[in-house]
């Protein structure tokens, strides 16, 4: 076990399996206290089981570490509460929070319907939120503290049939940046993660999506190639345990990818080419 994390306390939401699951091993295995937060739903969301959480904190305390299961969603600002306040009732404090649960509904834009683009919003951008916000005001207070959400190139760059997802995802790392200005005076950082990583969400997408991608230019090809086969959901949580240590206090308000063996630092949107003129374009 590791000391990079020692007498650390982190949150990691939908943490009960895929990416989630190996970023709590991950912290645990580097010396954080653990809450292991998962409704335990199915990935459109539905549904609710304490299965997951349960069985991912079992496996930390079976390695040495210390953790503890909640079952709160995201989706509400009660449950963001409640999810911080489970770091504070069984350990005393809160220094990571990390922002991993999500839902998909995907469905091309004029197929999609009002609850669809609401539930991914509210678990995705809004279920950020909910955690960030309660855990920053303690960070605040204690001038210290770090945060990692996540994002994804579905948000970045586009991706057909996910309207709801993208929206979510790169509003997340335009709140990365923002709330990474919020809270840099406090010794607070706030970065993201755009993972890659074959996860139960990835199995959920149809061939005839990725034929979709590589007409429309997203993708080179409709084959699952060699890099995405090999993209372990453990793969990200280095670079995530990192980000939270105090090695990294001085990296704040960069969105990352992270698949496989590689790690890329996104360009934050600029201003590529300018035309000029005197008084008003007509």
């Amino acid at each position: 076990m590791g000391d990079l994390l020692k007498d650390k306390v982190a949150v990691v939401t939908g943490s009960g399996r895929g990416i989630g699951r190996g970023i709590a091993l991950q912290l645990s295995a580097e010396g954080a206290k653990v809450v292991v937060n998962d409704l335990g739903g199915a990935v459109d969301g539905s549904g609710d089981s304490a299965t997951p959480a349960d069985e991912v904190v079992n496996e930390i305390k079976a390695a040495g570490g210390e953790a503890v299961a909640n079952y709160d969603s995201v989706a509400t600002m009660d449950g963001g509460e409640n999810i911080v306040k489970a770091a504070l009732d069984s350990f005393g404090k809160i220094d990571i929070a990390v922002a991993v649960a999500g839902i998909l509904r995907d469905r091309m834009l004029f197929n999609m319907t009002e609850e669809e683009w609401d539930a991914v919003i509210a678990v995705h951008l809004k279920g950020t939120f909910t955690v960030t916000k309660a855990a920053s005001i303690l960070f605040r207070q204690q001038r210290s503290g770090r945060i990692i959400t996540f994002s994804s190139t579905s948000g970045l760059y586009g991706n057909s049939g996910q309207a709801n997802y993208g929206a979510a995802k790169d509003g997340i790392a335009g709140f990365t940046r923002a709330v990474a200005r919020d809270l840099g005076r406090y010794g607070v950082t706030v970065n993201s993660i755009s993972p890659g990583a074959n996860s139960r969400m990835t199995q959920t997408v149809p061939q005839s999506a990725r034929d979709l991608r590589a007409a429309s230019g997203i993708q080179s090809n409709s084959a699952v190639t060699p890099l995405e086969l090999n993209r372990d959901p453990e793969d990200v949580a280095p670079m995530v345990a990192w980000l939270a240590s105090d090695e990294a206090r001085d990296v704040n308000g960069h969105v990352f990818h992270c698949q496989g063996g590689q790690i890329s630092l996104m360009n934050n949107p600029a201003e590529e080419r300018t035309l000029r003129k005197s008084g008003r374009w007509s």
